[in-house]
């Protein structure tokens, strides 16, 4: 078997070796409100319990304020899955999040294109 590219849970010639939402145990609603816009930041504070190896590699990426759509994009996994992965931390007590401030309307131009830029860049 090849060696894996990214982890245990990726492989060069499987792709995927588990499917995302077993990741999260089948969950499919997020129990903060959090969208792809609203900024997460570690608060310092260890997660009690045992969380899987996707909560703490979502963790090690709120070293300072980021998106949830960024570190969708660094886990590989749908938006979805990384909103449950970091309601999880929220509810912990592990990282907070804060919704997104616009100074004009949500639907502002500029704004989207700015993220979609970001969102090209990672990729």
């Amino acid at each position: 078997m090849p060696a894996p590219k990214d982890g245990p849970w990726l492989d060069d010639a499987a792709g995927r070796l588990i499917r995302p939402y077993s990741v999260i145990g089948g969950r499919t609603r997020p129990t903060a409100a959090l969208d792809l816009l609203s900024l997460v930041m570690a608060t310092g504070t260890v997660p009690q319990g045992a969380l899987g190896p996707e909560h703490a590699l979502a963790l090690g990426l709120c070293g300072g304020p980021t998106s949830v759509a960024e570190i969708s994009a660094h886990l590989r996994l749908p938006a979805v899955v990384t909103k449950v992965l970091l309601s999880d931390l929220v509810d912990c007590g592990a990282v907070t999040a804060r919704a997104p401030r616009f100074q004009d309307s949500p639907t502002d131009r500029s704004l989207l294109e700015a993220v979609l830029d970001g969102l090209r860049r990672r990729l």
